[in-house]
């Protein structure tokens, strides 16, 4: 009797339910990894957002009154929601000033900014 050359039927199927575990494996992995560069993104902006608000109570000169604040802001076509508290430091010059953004669906904070602002001189 001769050997045929070749895979069993058995011997296919178990290759191919290999190949199958193998390919839905690097499909979930593909697609946390699309969900964590989401998140990323979503985080980055809420970033600048607290930033931009700092920076324009600089820019502006303000010396902002003791207290919370509340607004809405728009960043890369998104929308976020900011909140600031400004507190007041033993140097009557400055005032403590913390920014936490979140999402507009979401009262999570997806970022976090804390910064001086400076009494203008008269």
């Amino acid at each position: 009797m001769r050997r045929q050359c070749g895979f069993t039927l058995l011997e296919a199927l178990v290759a191919l339910a290999v190949i199958a575990i193998g390919l839905s494996a690097a499909m979930r992995a593909i697609g946390m990894a699309t969900q964590a560069t989401s998140e990323l993104r979503q985080r980055q902006l809420a970033l600048w957002v607290a930033d931009n608000r700092l920076a324009e109570i600089r820019a502006r000169g303000l010396f902002p009154g003791l207290g919370s604040e509340q607004g809405e802001a728009e960043q890369a076509g998104e929308k976020f929601l900011w909140h600031s508290d400004v507190k007041p430091t033993p140097n009557p010059l400055f005032r403590h000033v913390d920014i936490r953004v979140s999402g507009s669906d979401t009262t999570m904070p997806l970022a976090q900014l804390s910064g001086f602002a400076v009494r203008p001189l008269q």
